[in-house]
C-alpha cells in the first residue's frame, strides 16, 4: 500500500510530503473487521507525535460462496426430481479442487448438507478449517404433460 505522509525535515521546523510503501501480508482466514496497525506511520509535525495508521479488513463478495464466520456457504441448484430421489452435487473449492458430494436425503425447503473441514481456514489455527454448508435452490418444472401429472399423483399421493 503506497501512502503519502507529512515528514519533518532535518531542521525540525519544516515538513515535506513523502511517499512510503506499507506492506500488508493478508493471512488465510482473516475475518472482516481484522485490524492491521502500523504504529507512528502517520503525519509528523512540530510538537506532534505521529499517529498510527490502521487498515481494517473488509470481505469482498465472491461469485460462488458466502462466508458465515469460519464456514463457507454454497447454494446448489437442483431439479425437483433429483431433490426427491437423490443426486450428487459438484462443489468447486477455493483451492481449485472439485468435491462431488452425494445427497441421499430428500432435499426439502431449508435442508442443508454440512461437509466438515472444507470451509475457511481458521487464522489462529491454520491447520483447521470451518465447514462447507451446501444450501439448495430447488428448480421446479415450468410445465408438466397430463401423463407426467398422473404419474406424479400415483407416486406421491397413493
Amino acid at each position: 500500500m503506497k501512502i503519502s505522509r507529512r515528514v519533518m525535515n532535518e531542521d525540525g521546523h519544516t515538513s515535506s510530503i513523502r511517499d512510503k510503501i506499507l506492506t500488508i501480508t493478508v493471512k488465510k482466514g482473516w475475518r472482516e473487521g481484522t485490524r492491521i496497525t502500523f504504529p507512528k506511520e502517520g503525519d509528523q509535525g512540530p510538537n506532534n507525535i505521529p499517529a498510527d495508521i490502521v487498515f481494517i479488513v473488509r470481505d469482498k463478495m465472491h461469485p460462488r460462496f458466502k462466508r458465515e464466520e469460519n464456514n463457507l456457504v454454497f447454494t446448489a441448484k437442483v431439479l425437483l426430481g433429483k431433490a426427491l430421489t437423490g443426486c450428487s452435487v459438484a462443489v468447486p473449492t477455493l483451492d481449485g479442487r472439485l468435491l462431488n458430494i452425494p445427497i441421499n436425503d430428500i432435499i426439502r425447503p431449508g435442508y442443508e448438507k454440512v461437509v466438515p473441514g472444507e470451509g475457511m481456514p481458521i487464522s489462529k489455527n491454520p491447520t483447521s478449517k470451518g465447514n462447507l454448508i451446501i444450501r439448495f435452490d430447488i428448480e421446479f418444472p415450468r410445465q408438466l404433460t397430463p401423463e407426467k401429472k398422473t404419474l406424479i399423483k400415483e407416486a406421491l399421493l397413493s
